[in-house]
């Protein structure tokens, strides 16, 4: 997908430098009663806000732009050097970069040591016309709020109160934070965070703290002046008030494993859907999936253990869970492999399509499926059509073993998105009688190549539908 037709997300808060010190402990110090860890790898991470920019940059349906207090430090540089995907307005910093250096061993967590910040904002007079502009040009903006002081300062507070009239701002709280502007579309806070807002609101009025996680999220609301609160409530899913509507309740698929960054994956997931198709409930629907699986798949620590691992592995591996198109095509080029595409509507799924993605798959070391969005479907189809919805055609294709990554592309033809993705070879269902690919030229342009695959026979959509019909 261009630059042009990608939604832009911005992210505002707080950034620090994860650092993870692995290593074994055999023995313990003959100095004192404490265990030795012998390291043997040092792995540094975005984290904050940093972390929740680079988890919407993994959607190749949207850029992402994070403004943040950046420190001019080492360890600063550092943190945009992890953000290849993300472009940074970088805010004065007050002291140095902030870092969370955790030690483990085996994967147990022995000691957490912080240092750095404390990471307010310094003097924002000459950055504020800087992101006024930018807040212009968001389709979403999301507050990642880590308690080191950018929501509390008032320059920026007042933009964000005026972004929020203009475009759907979603607000991730911090106990030690500000208070979410008036007129947030989404804020989603953590039961302890929902709890600990309503008591101290509580102090200095009548009543008592709700009882309910669905009374939590409607308390909130209302004393937020938020279009939605969603409370999310670790296994048990998410409660979302919204106005005009009974409090909804999004079950999670229940998951065991280290929950660090899943509320950042659930605030990321929900902003870039919005981003994406404006509809809050699919939205926060498709975000509790995603952190379940980010618990589920060993939260922070697993998520980018899961990328090194990646990277070092061999051409024609699988790839890990939720890699985007350019994960995966970074991956394949690293290994020397060959990188395959193909792309379709793939409206009604049927053995024709699933035949063709598998023989597309065993051209090369990875399948990346293009799939046309709504709108040009209803333009190339009718209105009529599709008949399944552009995120739920995703869902399916991400769900079989022959597709590595899918992107979703608006216009009524692959090339922009075969532009930015360059694969070695274009795999396309169906006869052709001869007839030049439109997108055969571009293809051949970087040395890529063209390759036709024939459907199965008597399967078609519109066969299926017509079926259906009669």
């Amino acid at each position: 997908m261009s630059a042009r037709t990608r939604r832009h997300v911005v992210v505002v808060g707080d950034v620090l430098l994860d650092r993870e010190v692995l290593g074994a402990s055999t023995r313990l110090a003959p100095d004192a009663p404490v265990p030795v860890v012998d390291v043997e790898d040092v792995r540094e991470s975005p984290g904050g806000a940093a972390l929740t920019a680079l988890l919407a940059s993994l959607d190749d349906a949207v850029r992402v732009t994070l403004v943040a207090p950046v420190a001019e430090d080492e360890a600063g540089a550092r943190l945009r050097e992890l953000l290849p995907r993300v472009e940074v307005l970088a805010l004065p910093h007050a002291g140095g970069t902030r870092r969370k250096s955790r030690v483990r061993s085996d994967g147990q967590v022995l000691l957490r040591l912080d240092d750095g910040g404390p990471g307010t904002p310094g003097d924002l007079s000459g950055a504020l016309e800087g992101v006024r502009a930018l807040l212009a040009s968001a389709d979403v903006v999301l507050v990642s709020d880590y308690g080191a002081g950018t929501t509390h300062e008032a320059s920026l507070r007042r933009l964000l109160t005026e972004t929020a009239h203009r475009v759907p701002l979603v607000w991730d709280p911090h106990p030690r934070g500000g208070r979410p502007v008036p007129g947030c579309a989404l804020v989603t806070p953590n039961r302890a965070e929902a709890r600990a807002a309503l008591t101290a609101h509580h102090l200095h009025a009548p009543g008592g703290a709700p009882g309910s996680d669905a009374d939590l999220a409607g308390e909130l609301r209302t004393l937020w002046s938020a279009g939605a609160v969603c409370v999310t409530v670790g296994s048990a899913g998410a409660y979302c008030a919204a106005e005009g509507s009974e409090v909804l309740h999004l079950p999670a698929v229940a998951a065991s494993g280290d929950p660090c960054g899943a509320g950042d994956r659930f605030a990321a997931t929900a902003a870039v859907q919005i981003a994406r198709t404006g509809a809050l409930t699919p939205a926060l629907g498709r975000a509790v999936e995603d952190a379940s699986a980010w618990v589920a798949a060993g939260g922070t620590n697993g998520f980018f253990g899961a990328v090194e691992r990646a990277a070092a592995a061999p051409a024609g591996a699988a790839a890990p869970a939720g890699e985007s198109a350019a994960q995966v095509a970074a991956r394949v080029r690293a290994a020397g492999g060959t990188l395959v595409a193909t792309g379709g509507c793939f409206d009604v799924l049927h053995a024709g399509h699933v035949g063709c993605l598998e023989a597309a798959r065993a051209l090369g070391d990875a399948l990346v499926v293009l799939v046309n969005s709504d709108e040009s479907v209803r333009r190339l189809k009718g209105p009529g059509r599709p008949v399944v919805g552009q995120q739920d055609r995703e869902r399916v294709l991400r769900a079989l073993s022959s597709v590595d990554a899918v992107v979703v592309f608006s216009e009524d033809d692959p090339r922009a998105a075969l532009a930015e993705l360059r694969p070695d070879v274009w795999a396309k269902g169906g006869d052709y009688g001869g007839t030049e690919l439109p997108e055969a030229e571009l293809i051949r342009s970087w040395g890529g190549r063209v390759v036709l695959l024939p459907y199965l026979d008597g399967r078609s959509t519109t066969g299926i539908l017509a079926a259906g019909a009669r």
